[in-house]
Parts: structure tokens; sequence; C-alpha cells
């Protein structure tokens, strides 16, 4: 008769992976192998691809990458001693799984191949892996553990209903989950259930940062068969969050549960099983771990924000980021956002106003940009302006101004910009939001010139919100209430609102909701109540917010 199973101590290596960057990425691996070791560790995991970076894309069909990849595991292979290491890679054999491995003893002495490719949303895994076939199980020491990677435990039944039938007591889920408002909670009800279903505790690992338009929000977690978290990594940060696991108290629950037990015999022929790996002694912990509060919804989608900002700049290479900064509620926040992601001597805030420039939002343009600490150049547009209607003006003789000269006045803007980003090397960072960009109220070659949209997935009624956020979270209250109570305005004739255009934004956002997040139809659309969830991911390309609100 076998003995109880002793309590496993586990790591969460929460990273921040670069895309392509192999020499990079293997780095941080190594080292967190080494830190999850001194901790007390016994089996550390990593998120879904993490030595190539999530998502590697068009990578994976050069040959010599998937060759540089294998090499990199197996010279990372060698850090793993005294430790079970659990690494996402692309594995080469007979076609590409997105798979992983398990190093141990210096040694890759297995590897699990994902089952389920997703190919909806952001994931196109299908044009790129073949779907492995096999649920997967290995032995460390007594404990059996159940491999799986993100989707394979998103849908309720195999491969994690037949590891936890072959006597898999902990499920193992390496992911690369990506980023819209509100899903970590909804992610972290699944893993309840999946706990609950499969009477196993369950141990995910997400990866977080940003990459390109993608943000990634950690909050990996430790669950136990019951689905009580007892251990949450924080959300937008990197971090190895230590867990101690009672895998006998799932073992023993399916003593009285006989949903297991009919079924079992047919199932074990259909799971491999990689052996046995040696259990060294392990000094005993608490049950438990550290788990991590989780953030109220317009801090998450902030933190949400800053990542994104933050990483494409590092990634991508810039060292300082410029924008327009008009008075307006939109601009307001970009700056907000792009101060916290960088620090204020890496951003650069441009005043260019035109004849409809009021004094108040100028005024308040500069005053944020002193409280802020950024540099802030002033470019006034009118004389530049006065030029292109000079030189416009015998073919326009016998036409009324129109949409025309505010989106000349919009390029000229986004010309000034793109003029600053070349000679100096800045990042031309835009800031129009949701609403704007999906309605068209924009200009091409004009707000929408630049390199990154920080904001483009945020909506109107929301930027507000995330403002008096940021703004009462800082003692000094950088944003002069009156850019958040003027009623938004491009100030590009006289007079001129957002409303004279287009519906208020409460109506406007509701529709949109409606429309794009829920797929509701026009009549549906037009009754729309409130808006009931909120996307927040930046990524390339969008508008400033205070240009032509024009098509081209």
């Amino acid at each position: 008769m076998a003995g109880p199973l002793p309590p496993l101590t586990l790591a969460l290596a929460q990273i921040n992976t670069r895309v392509g960057d192999l020499e990079g990425n293997a780095r941080a691996i190594g080292g967190q192998i080494a830190r999850a070791r001194d901790a007390g560790a016994e089996l550390v995991l990593f998120p879904e691809l993490a030595l190539t970076g999530y998502p590697p894309e068009d990578l994976l069909l050069k040959e010599h990458f998937l060759q540089a990849t294998q090499e990199a595991l197996r010279e990372l292979a060698s850090d793993a001693e005294g430790i079970v290491a659990l690494v996402g890679f692309p594995e080469r054999a007979d076609d590409v799984y997105n798979a992983l491995a398990v190093l141990e003893g210096g040694a890759v002495r297995g590897i699990y191949r994902k089952t389920l490719l997703p190919n909806y949303g952001v994931f196109d895994e299908q044009r790129y892996f073949q779907a492995g076939e096999d649920a997967m199980v290995v032995d460390l020491g007594t404990a059996r553990i159940g491999l799986t990677i993100c989707e394979d435990i998103w849908i309720p039944g195999a491969p994690a209903s037949e590891e936890a039938l072959a006597g898999a007591t902990l499920i193992v889920n390496a992911s690369a989950s990506p980023y819209f408002a509100g899903k970590g909670r909804q992610r972290e009800q699944m893993l309840v259930q999946r706990a609950r279903d499969n009477l196993a505790a369950v141990a995910f690992c997400n990866l977080v940062g940003g990459q390109d338009e993608l943000v990634f929000d950690g909050h990996s977690v430790v669950l136990d068969h019951d689905g009580t978290v007892l251990a949450r990594a924080p959300q937008f940060a990197e971090a190895l969050t230590l867990c101690t696991v009672d895998l006998q108290a799932a073992a023993t629950a399916r003593l009285r549960d006989t949903r297991l037990r009919p079924p079992v015999r047919k199932a074990l022929p259909a799971v491999r099983h990689l052996g046995r790996l040696e259990r060294r002694p392990a000094q005993r912990r608490p049950l438990g771990g550290d788990v991590a509060e989780l953030l109220e919804p317009e801090a998450e989608v902030y933190a949400a924000l800053v990542t994104g900002l933050r990483d494409y700049v590092r990634k991508n290479g810039f060292g300082h980021v410029v924008l327009g900064l008009s008075g307006g509620i939109d601009s307001t926040l970009v700056a907000l956002i792009a101060v916290d992601a960088l620090g204020a001597d890496r951003v650069t805030c441009v005043v260019m106003p035109s004849r409809y420039s009021s004094e108040g939002t100028q005024g308040d343009a500069r005053a944020l940009a002193a409280a802020l600490g950024v540099q802030c150049l002033d470019l006034p547009i009118a004389t530049v302006m006065d030029v292109y209607e000079e030189l416009l003006g015998p073919i326009f003789a016998d036409r009324e101004p129109d949409i025309t000269e505010e989106n000349l006045q919009a390029r000229i803007r986004g010309n000034l910009l793109m003029a600053l980003s070349n000679k100096f090397g800045w990042l031309v960072v835009t800031t129009g939001n949701k609403s704007e960009n999906s309605v068209g109220y924009s200009t091409l070659y004009g707000d929408s010139a630049g390199g990154f949209a920080v904001i483009k997935d945020v909506p109107k009624t929301l930027v507000y919100r995330l403002v008096d956020f940021r703004n009462a979270r800082d003692g000094a209250r950088p944003v002069p209430r009156s850019i958040i109570e003027r009623p938004p305005s491009a100030e590009l004739r006289p007079d001129q609102r957002d409303d004279d255009s287009l519906p208020d934004y409460d109506t406007l956002d509701a529709i949109l909701e409606a429309y794009i997040e829920e797929d509701a139809g026009r009549r549906a659309g037009l009754h729309a109540g409130r808006p009931r969830r909120v996307q927040a991911s930046p990524g390339p390309a969008g508008d400033q917010d205070h240009p032509a609100r024009v098509r081209a």
C-alpha cells in the first residue's frame, strides 16, 4: 500500500519575454530556475512558448530559427539540476508543435504537445502548429502531474480530464493568455471549475507584458481540488510565486466521489506516461502561498495600458516618445500613461495651437506638461495654415470652408510630429480613442499618423474614468479640473463641439458596445443600454485627439 502523498512545493515563473530573443529569454528562464531552486521549489512552471516569446508567428516558418530554439533548449536543460523545470517552446519534429519540455537532471526528459490549437480572435495557431494527440502525465516521486498548455484547459474534458483519470492530482498549465478588461477574473473562474471537475489541483502560469498590440496580464494562480485559490501572482508584473500544495487532499477526495471511477480503466491507455523523476527530500513549508489582491477595474485597465506602451517602446528599441497635447481629455490620458510607463524625461509633448484654439485649452495643456515634468514644445500652426489657404485659394475660390480645411490642420500637426520623430528618433504615440476610431471621426495622415495608438481600444467614457482614477491616485493632482469638465471639442472651427457631429458619448459608447462587442444588430444597438464590458488593449496606428474628426 502506497503511503500518503507529501505536499509539493512548486513555483510559477511569470516572466516577460521578447519574441525572437532566444538568448535573452533563455537567460531569464535560467535565472528563474535558479531562484526557484534556491527558494525550495521542487518544480518550476514557465509560460507557453517562453523560450521564443509569444506569439512567434512567421518565425516558426524559418528552419534556422526552429533549429536555434532546439539548441537553446538543450543548453537551458543544463540549468535544471535539483529541480524540475517545465518550459514552453516550439518543438521541431516531423512537424512543428506547441510544446512543453520537462527539464530535469541536466537533460530534456520529455515533451508534451499542445492538443487544442485556438484559431479565433488573435490566435492563428493552426497556421503554424500541428496538434498533439495524447494527454500526458509525469511522476515526480509518487506525485502524478498532468501537463497541459493554455487552450488545453479552457474546454472541459480532454486532455486534463484524461490525465486526472490516469491519477494526476495536479494539472499544470503553461499559458500565454492575452488580456482584455475583466479577463483575469473570468479565467480564474474557469480554472476553479476545471479543478472541481477533475478533483485535481491546478497550477496556471501566464505570460506577462506587452508584445506589439497584445498585452498579457500575468495573474498566474494555484488552486486546490476544491477551486480554492492557494496562491496568486500579481497582475502586470514579473514574479516568481511559490506555493505548497497538499496533493493527498485531492487523492482523498476521490475516494468519496465515484465520478472518476467507472471510466478509469478505459482512459488509462490513452494517456502517455513520461516515467518517474526522482523527488529529492524538500524542506517542509506551510501550505499555500502569497495571494495577490486583484486590481479594481479602472486600475486594471490603466495598468494594461502602461504595460503595453512601456513594452512596445522597450522591445522595439525606442528611447523617447512624442505626442500632441491639446488640452483635451484624450491626449491628457496618453500623456499620463506615457509618463508612468517611461518616466517624464522620455516624453515630449507638443502644443500646436491654431486660430480656433482657445486660451483655456492651450493653458491647460501647458499646465499639465509642467505638472508632469515633461518637455513641452510650442509649434503654432496658424501661419502654416495661412500658407495652405493662400496656395489653394484660387482653386477653392467658389467653395465655402468645410472639412477640407479641418483636415489640413490635422495633417499639418501630423507632419510636425513626424518631423520630430524623424529628426530625433522619437516614437509618435497617437491619442485617438475607440469611440472616435470606430465611427471614422479622425483624419487620414493627420491624427492617424504615428507608430503606436495607446488608447485605440478605450471608449471615450472610460477615458474620463481613467483620468479621474489617475488624478485621484496622485496627491499633486496634475490634471486641471477644467480638462475633465470641459465639453470635448477638436477646436477646428469656431465654437466646435464633438456632439455637433456625434451622439453624446454615453449614447455612442452604448451603441458601439452592443454592435462591436456583443455583435448586436442595428435595432438592438440603437436601444443599447450602458456598456457592460470594455476592451483596453493598445496597439500600433491610431489617432491624435485634437486634429480633424473626418475621414480622408
